[in-house]
């Protein structure tokens, strides 16, 4: 089994929580070390796990110290939670990084059969490929979402790396990739045969400016997706204090909120935080995103999957071609809309399914205007 290949935390971070408060995450967490071994995962609810794997970064760094993020995540004050969550240690890397990515699709597949959720900090965004094959493994229909400055679709290398990582995942056969979404993309990090690649997959994209301007906006893509990672090269240089970041990027407060809509979905299993900077700055940060993930998983709604027979308004929206049927949750106050494909064998075949949208889409149709999602969400149905 891989988790047995997990190395335990450090005694330095250990011996560092020693004048800290008992009230402090360091001292209610579960935590695999040395002079205890490996934790009981009994009705453990959150897995975190350090990577280190950079190899096929598109510009390999120093490795990431990942004892540091643990200083500033350990003196966390919990919010009102009750449930357990584990620190597992750190994946050593393996004598290629395809051994790497073996042990890490084994350890999202184990950790799912638990009905544990993954958070995975460290390493490089290509260890979302390993991540999606575990998926792939057990044969179940894939939602992505990135949170990126660029759509990571590069055809240029021969081999996976950082930057072309979703090239490979696309090309996999057989395929279960429902849909991509990227967060944040900048237009002149992207080549037109990347945008024009989405567009001709259907796949659903967020400019950095549009997202900035309404956080909200990417909610329900948050609440869709079953795996999320986070590339910290897109964060504005001022976020980590690096002096060779970029200008123009996410804010500290942005990445935190997005991190809470990533830990409210009832979909979501596997988040990664990649591409982490060697700051005092950053270091706090990381820890801070953690913390808001969590924090989002304990407002949990337990709306997934969708049952509309109860507990749901139905709203029916006469359009000029057709209707268009919305949900709206009486507990949590968000809406889906209804996507319905007529088969083209059968014209009595019809597969309906629930998308998460907000509530502008339901206001839109009121209008006669249809949702762009909803058209992305049909074509690739």
């Amino acid at each position: 089994m891989s988790l047995e290949s997990l190395v335990p935390v450090s005694e330095e971070v250990l011996s560092s929580m020693v004048l800290h408060p008992k009230q402090v995450l360091g001292k209610n967490i579960l935590i695999h070390t040395e002079p205890h071994g490996f934790p009981d995962l009994k009705d453990c609810s959150i897995a975190i796990i350090g990577l280190s794997e950079n190899r096929n970064a598109f510009f390999p760094t120093v490795a990431y110290q990942l004892d540091n993020f643990r200083k500033f995540f350990y003196p966390l004050f919990p919010g009102n939670w009750n449930f357990k969550i584990a620190d597992l240690g750190n994946l050593p890397n393996g004598e290629a990084a395809e051994d790497t990515y073996f042990a890490l699709k084994e350890i999202c597949l184990h950790l799912r059969q638990l009905n544990i959720v993954s958070i995975f900090v460290g390493g490089s965004h290509d260890l979302i490929f390993p991540m999606y094959q575990s998926y792939q493994a057990s044969k179940q229909l894939v939602n992505l979402v990135s949170v990126d400055n660029q759509f990571d679709f590069s055809q240029e290398e021969e081999l996976i790396s950082g930057r072309s990582y979703m090239s490979r995942i696309i090309m996999e056969q057989p395929n279960f990739l429902h849909n991509y979404t990227n967060l944040g993309y900048q237009s002149f990090y992207i080549s037109q045969e990347e945008l024009d690649l989405v567009e001709k997959l259907h796949f659903d994209s967020m400019r950095l400016g549009t997202l900035l301007d309404d956080l909200s906006q990417s909610e329900p893509f948050l609440r869709d997706a079953d795996i999320t990672g986070l590339d910290m090269k897109s964060m504005r240089w001022q976020a980590v204090n690096h002096p060779s970041g970029i200008p123009n990027g996410i804010d500290a407060r942005s990445i935190c909120a997005l991190a809470r809509y990533a830990g409210i979905s009832d979909r979501m299993n596997i988040f990664g935080v990649f591409e982490l900077v060697n700051t005092v700055v950053s270091h706090q940060l990381l820890a801070q995103i953690i913390w808001y993930f969590i924090e989002g998983f304990s407002a949990r709604f337990g709306e997934y999957p969708v049952h509309t027979s109860s507990g749901f308004k139905r709203f029916t929206v006469a359009l000029s071609d057709f209707e268009m049927v919305f949900f709206q949750s009486e507990k949590s106050g968000r809406w889906w809309m209804e996507i319905t494909n007529q088969s083209y064998l059968d014209n009595k075949t019809k597969t309906t399914a629930l998308l998460p949208c907000t509530q502008q889409d339901y206001l839109d149709a009121c209008n006669d205007k249809i949702p762009d999602r909803w058209w992305k969400a049909i074509k690739r149905f």
